[in-house]
């Protein structure tokens, strides 16, 4: 099928159809597929036209990609990205910015922009994303669709240009939860889960930190995803120390990103976006000192979330601190937005667990997501949870 791309979701170089098996558990789905991914005969731009220029056309496609087309789905093409897939905002320098039709004149979020914006916009039933410190968690908020950043490792992200690798993982949107929760039992090879986790942990720090009106926007959907535990409590995550949680991310993001991209960005002196351009330069300049304190850090953050989660557990909190920005905000108001987000979203990076962002809210008409987080290799139960009829779409 031909896609009548309204919302610019889908790159230019990657319109192309691979249609997928007659039978299946994905038959007569579509699917969209993040430009970070590779397609054999299609080029991979990664959000660069200096990367575009500079690598060759992959000859094998990314296992994801097989394994999806195996299901049944059928791939209409190739989405936009955030340049190099370091950006929350959506606003790609060289490729322009995806339309959001849940909240018009407002970003899409990113890096997984044209996942998010095509899903939302029901150009697809699906798309791939990945999320490294909240790339399809926060867009998933933005418009209006479930996203989930699954536990690191569980799903194979080969055949995908990195970013951070100890981060990065392949996520995916929908906006109808039984859809979603189909195409994650393919990519996690996920059977019926057994059991439903018994306990809620409320962080009211996360809560204290999106503010109050983000805080007063999900008491609805907060209030029925509580009548799902038995048991109900309040817990504070980080407290204080988000920032430095945050800042150690941002080093160890950084670090990763500076180690697969420098001979690159040395070699082809790419010509890089706002944002980018000044974390790449941020990256090169990083201590062993410094890396060495944020992978403590690290170690002590992950000890911290297992000590709070089992498998009988999960956590809920704020996916953003807000709705969409204005697009074509001043970079300094969106580089202090993304600082505060990241102080919600790095937590699950940091531990590697799965995080589920669920469209259940809305402020001032546009959608806000509301996250449920749980232990390594729970995917599976948040994603019965965000079935649960209980849990009602929000979607004015």
């Amino acid at each position: 099928m031909t896609i009548r791309d309204t919302l610019n979701a889908f790159v230019d170089h990657g319109h192309v159809e691979r249609k997928g098996a007659a039978e299946g558990p994905l038959a007569g789905l579509t699917f969209g597929l993040k430009d970070l991914f590779h397609l054999a005969g299609v080029p991979t731009a990664a959000g660069s036209p200096d990367w575009l220029a500079t690598h060759p056309v992959p000859t094998q496609d990314a296992p994801i990609v097989t394994l999806l087309l195996d299901a049944g789905a059928t791939l209409v093409g190739k989405t936009h990205t955030d340049e190099l897939a370091w950006s929350l905002n959506g606003e790609n320098a060289h490729y322009g910015t995806p339309i959001n039709a849940a909240a018009p004149g407002r970003i899409p979020g990113g890096s997984s922009s044209g996942s998010a914006a095509a899903v939302g916009g029901g150009l697809v039933d699906f798309a791939i994303g990945s999320d490294t410190g909240g790339s399809v968690r926060l867009p998933a908020s933005y418009n209006g669709v479930y996203g989930l950043r699954p536990t690191h490792g569980r799903v194979d992200i080969s055949g995908a240009v990195a970013l951070a690798e100890s981060f990065d993982v392949v996520g995916w949107f929908s906006q109808d939860p039984q859809v979603f929760a189909r195409v994650g039992a393919v990519l996690l090879g996920a059977k019926t889960p057994k059991f439903r986790p018994q306990r809620l942990l409320v962080a009211d720090d996360m809560f204290a930190k999106a503010g109050p009106e983000v805080s007063a926007a999900h008491e609805a959907a907060l209030s029925a995803l509580k009548t799902l535990f038995p048991t109900v409590e309040t817990v504070t995550i980080g407290g204080e120390s988000l920032p430095e949680w945050r800042n150690a991310f941002r080093i160890l993001q950084g670090a990763e990103a500076w180690a697969y991209h420098k001979d690159w960005v040395r070699s082809a002196k790419p010509k890089l976006g706002p944002g980018v351009k000044e974390r790449m330069e941020a990256a090169s300049q990083f201590t062993e000192v410094e890396i060495a304190a944020a992978r403590k850090l690290r170690d002590h953050v992950r000890s911290r979330i297992e000590a709070l989660l089992d498998e009988d557990t999960v956590i809920v909190l704020p996916t953003t601190p807000g709705i969409a920005l204005p697009r074509g905000m001043a970079d300094k108001d969106l580089e202090a937005f993304r600082a505060k987000a990241l102080e919600l979203l790095c937590t699950a990076g940091l531990a590697g667990l799965p995080q589920l962002s669920m469209p259940l809210s809305m402020l001032d008409g546009c959608p806000l997501g509301l996250s449920i987080m749980a232990a390594r290799g729970m995917d599976e139960q948040l994603m019965e949870i965000a079935c649960d009829p209980v849990l009602k779409r929000r979607t004015a």
